[in-house]
């Protein structure tokens, strides 16, 4: 049953978190020495290949985003700048500035041209189909039908094109199956623990009764497998296929079902990866429960690792319903999470490369050195397949052109879609990433000193 597999006895999880805990204390002693000299992320020659238009359109919007009044309240000065400017006016206003900054392209001709730049820097995209769907936006099964197809345009470009080897894509299972039913289906496994062969049984086109489930929601779920069985089946042996993880009251049916996707689709190598938001109290042990039941169940485990982006909505959601506080205290304590399960992460790696996947996903240069370290400790080879680093388009360039300099494998996470299609998401990326888009002073800095490089080199004539 699921709940043995996501719930671990008492004994077996201490065992697991001991593990978990000696690799963050080692990792905690470590840490003067993980400081490489060539991943010190201080050199603004990373963006010499910028042209001068890119530097002063990052410049711009990010000096912008350091302001917390307009991140925090993005959403509603971009639906009054729409009311006032029309939809026209709005596009022409966000296309070449915030929309250029952060989104590949609208169609295929655009996103190509932004994917051989990227290509020629060593750099891999990693598309994002710009969905956003919550509680009380679910819209019925024509649009999660047609989400589906978006998917699968999403999996034929990313494989079609000569953009990089290895390519990835992001999925939210939530653009697939509703909300409301995730948040219901977390309710009942918690008391009616399912088994992974049931939903495989059901991605199969076998007729399954979903306990807890009435006839309506057993159909949406239904339809909703299928969905994701389709791409997935795609996507295996072309595409590797990231789920987003979202808030914990719907985790727990994501996770659910991304575990039956890998048991069904892992077994020769890992084509679809869960999320860990490590800013979680309950990450690590749900880590460790992941490479337990990847073991016991013989599939690979990818994992792509991130700190998180819903922590004000959890707590004050937790607060309003009267619940312990799911996140960390303090950031000291998200960054040893993080820390931590990267080491995991990195030893079973190290032990079974071909069973074990990961992307680095984060901003953070210390946990970006730490990685680096570590895989040459453990000589993990910089570009084997087994680990990548990610961050977002548009942001942290000087650690994405650092690190593909030095031979890693980087992803950028790349938005793509109109500006209509896109807007909800870029939102909800600021308000949900807002620290990072306040805290990104070093690379204004590295991008002030290669702008008054190139404006000194023209004073000099070259000189």
């Amino acid at each position: 049953m699921l709940c043995s597999h996501l719930r671990p006895s008492l004994p077996h999880l201490l065992s697991l978190r001991l593990l978990g805990t000696a690799a963050s204390r080692t990792v905690a002693v470590k840490q003067p020495e993980l400081l490489s000299a060539t991943l010190a992320f201080e050199d603004s020659g990373a963006f010499r290949v910028k042209s001068l238009g890119e530097l002063l359109r990052a410049l711009g919007v990010f000096r912008l985003c350091s302001f917390p009044v307009l991140v925090n309240n993005c959403g509603k000065l971009m639906s009054i700048a729409r009311t006032l400017l029309g939809r026209r006016g709005f596009s022409l206003l966000l296309r070449p500035t915030v929309y250029a900054q952060f989104v590949a392209g609208e169609n295929e001709s655009e996103i190509s041209q932004s994917m051989e730049k990227m290509s020629s820097l060593g750099l891999r995209p990693m598309l994002a189909v710009p969905i956003e769907e919550d509680l009380g936006e679910s819209t019925g099964e024509k649009r999660y039908d047609d989400n589906m197809e978006a998917m699968l345009e999403c999996v034929r470009m990313s494989h079609s094109n000569a953009w990089c080897k290895d390519p990835m894509m992001q999925l939210k299972i939530t653009a697939l199956l509703s909300p409301e039913l995730c948040v219901k289906l977390t309710t009942v496994i918690a008391q009616q623990p399912y088994d992974l062969d049931l939903l495989i049984r059901a991605m199969d086109g076998e007729t399954v009764t979903f306990p807890g489930l009435d006839e309506k929601e057993a159909a949406h779920f239904l339809c909703g497998l299928k969905r994701l069985n389709r791409i997935s089946e795609v996507s295996v042996n072309k595409v590797r296929v990231l789920v987003d993880a979202e808030y914990t009251y719907m985790n727990p049916a994501l996770s659910l079902v991304t575990m039956a996707m890998m048991k069904k689709f892992n077994k020769d190598g890992a084509w679809i990866w869960n999320t860990y938001q490590c800013y979680l109290k309950e990450s690590r042990s749900l880590l460790l429960e992941a490479l337990r039941l990847s073991r016991n169940q013989g599939f690979c485990l990818g994992v792509k690792l991130v700190r998180g982006a819903y922590m004000d909505k959890e707590r004050k959601l937790a607060e309003k319903e009267g619940r312990a506080d799911p996140v960390h205290k303090s950031w000291n304590d998200t960054n040893d999470s993080y820390n931590g399960s990267l080491d995991v992460m990195l030893e079973v790696i190290s032990q079974k490369p071909d069973g074990y996947r990961i992307i680095v996903a984060t901003h953070n240069e210390e946990s970006v050195r730490r990685a680096a370290k570590r895989m040459e400790e453990l000589g993990i080879d910089k570009d084997g397949g087994s680990v990548c680093f990610g961050q977002l388009l548009g942001m942290c360039d000087h650690v994405s052109l650092t690190l593909a300099k030095e031979g890693y494998a980087v992803y950028k996470s790349v938005p793509y879609g109109s500006v209509d299609d896109t807007l909800p998401y870029l939102v909800r990326r600021a308000q949900e990433n807002r620290t990072v888009l306040q805290g990104i002073r070093k690379e204004r800095d590295l991008l002030r000193q290669e702008l008054n490089r190139r404006m000194r080199l023209s004073l000099t004539g070259g000189r």
